[in-house]
């Protein structure tokens, strides 16, 4: 199965009426404020009330996840609001390095960490390889998860700072944790 790359899923009240192709059109215009030319591909999925929006360039797609902060509402001819969850969608499931993480730390504090970003699936102490005389734990800990926003590069568990990565993990500040800017140039 292929994942989706920068595109957002737009999901709609279950209970809520059925919207033109049209009418969504204009909604992502007027009330995402998308300009016509960062959009590849809009899909609507009517049973389902889910709206796929492919950006041409992740940077407006980072873009309309922080000015709406993850929801809207859509107001439908009725006068009815439908109040609309906006995420990143197909990030799929990832493992994620966390490096500077000490042997004590037990795995609930990183499952208590992660509950923002989704259930873990699994958490494994990486170790060092026969390549080398101790085959010890080397103090990277690899969680399996089901991603449903991005993390920031940088966290605390249990008081530690750790250095978070993973395969397509969009540049993030060490200061503040956004994504769009590096430290050196942060706002806060």
């Amino acid at each position: 199965m292929s994942e989706r790359q920068n595109t957002v899923i737009c999901i709609f009240d279950h209970k809520s009426p059925r919207t033109s192709a049209f009418d969504i059109h204009e909604w992502i215009f007027e009330h995402l404020h998308v300009p016509e030319n960062a959009v590849n591909m809009i899909q609507i999925d009517g049973p389902r009330r889910q709206v796929y929006i492919k950006f041409t360039e992740l940077q407006c797609l980072h873009e309309v996840l922080h000015s709406t902060a993850g929801q809207s509402e859509y107001k439908h001819e009725n006068g009815e609001i439908s109040h609309v969850k906006i995420e990143m969608a197909g990030m799929g499931t990832k493992w994620v390095r966390l490096a500077n993480l000490p042997l004590e730390t037990p795995d609930e504090a990183v499952r208590l960490a992660f509950s923002t970003y989704r259930e873990i699936k699994e958490i494994q102490e990486e170790r060092w390889s026969r390549a080398y005389r101790y085959q010890v734990a080397n103090g990277i800990r690899v969680v399996l998860i089901a991603l449903t926003k991005h993390i920031p590069s940088h966290m605390t568990i249990a008081g530690n700072r750790v250095l978070v990565s993973y395969e397509g993990r969009p540049t993030t500040c060490y200061g503040c944790g956004e994504t769009g800017h590096l430290y050196l140039v942060c706002p806060r």
